[in-house]
C-alpha cells in the first residue's frame, strides 16, 4: 500500500539530529494513517522481552519445556521468543530487521564473553545459522561468520571502544546504515514508513541515554552474565 501523503508530510530526520516531534506523537500519527495490519507491524517493533504477551507465552507448559532444555536465563529466553515472533512476520523488511538485530546482539554478546572468559552458550539467543556458529566456534577466524554476516568486522570492532556511550552510538549508526541499505528503493510504501519509525526510535533513544546510563547498562549486562554463567 502507498503512503505518499503520509511520508511527504513527515519531518526530515538525520542521524545525530533531534526530531521536533515526540515518539508518541509519531506513533499516534501512524495509528491514524496506517492500515490495521501495517500498524500491527509497528506494535511488533515496539515489543520488548517484558511484553505481557511474551510473559504469558513463557508460562505455557510447552514453552516451559523448551526453556528447561536451554542454558538461557528467563530474561534471555523471553528475548528469544520475541525474536522468533519477529522473524516470522509476514513483512520481509521486519523479518530481516529482527534477524539483523538478533545476529548483531549475539555477536556482541559472544565477543564480550570471550573477552571476559565467560561461557558463550549461556548468552547466545536463537538457533539460526549465526547462533549455531557462535556456539560452536565463537567469533574465531575459523568460522564462516563473515559469509553469514557482512557486518561482522564492524560489529566485533565495537567491543574495542572503551567509551560505552560512544560504543552505543556506533551500534546505532550500524543499525541506521542497515535501515538505509535495506529500504533504499522503498519511497512511499509500508517499508518506508517502518524505516522512518525505526530511525525515529534511534534518535529518541539518545534523548534518554547519557554516559552514566550507558555505563550502568553495561555494568548490569556484566553482572547478569556473572549470575547466569558458571566459570
Amino acid at each position: 500500500m502507498g503512503y505518499e501523503y503520509l511520508i511527504a508530510g513527515l519531518e526530515d530526520i538525520a542521524l545525530g539530529q533531534k526530531p521536533k516531534f515526540s515518539l508518541q506523537q509519531l506513533i499516534d500519527l501512524l495509528h491514524e494513517q496506517l492500515t490495521e495490519s501495517d500498524f500491527n507491524l509497528i506494535l511488533l517493533l515496539q515489543k520488548t522481552n517484558n511484553d505481557p504477551s511474551l510473559i504469558q507465552l513463557f508460562q505455557e507448559d510447552s514453552v516451559q519445556d523448551r526453556f528447561h532444555e536451554t542454558t538461557l536465563s528467563e530474561n534471555d529466553f523471553r528475548t528469544q521468543l520475541l525474536y522468533e515472533e519477529g522473524c516470522k512476520s509476514k513483512n520481509k523488511f521486519v523479518r530481516e530487521w529482527f534477524e539483523f538485530n538478533l545476529n548483531l546482539n549475539n555477536v556482541l554478546a559472544a565477543a564480550i564473553c570471550q573477552k571476559h572468559k565467560f561461557d558463550i552458550d549461556k548468552v547466545i539467543v536463537g538457533n539460526n545459522e549465526v547462533a549455531q556458529t557462535l556456539r560452536k566456534n565463537g567469533v574465531g577466524k575459523n568460522s564462516n561468520l563473515a559469509v553469514l554476516l557482512p557486518e561482522l568486522k564492524e560489529i566485533i570492532a565495537l567491543t574495542d571502544i572503551d567509551d560505552l556511550l560512544q560504543r552505543e552510538k556506533h551500534i546505532d549508526a550500524l543499525r541506521w546504515q542497515w535501515i538505509e541499505d535495506n529500504a533504499l528503493f522503498n519511497y512511499f510504501d509500508t517499508q518506508a514508513v517502518i524505516a522512518y519509525y525505526l530511525k525515529a526510535t534511534i534518535l529518541h533513544r539518545w534523548d534518554e541515554l547519557s554516559k552514566e546510563k550507558g555505563e550502568e547498562v553495561f555494568r548490569n549486562l556484566i553482572n547478569d552474565m556473572k549470575k547466569d554463567i558458571k566459570f
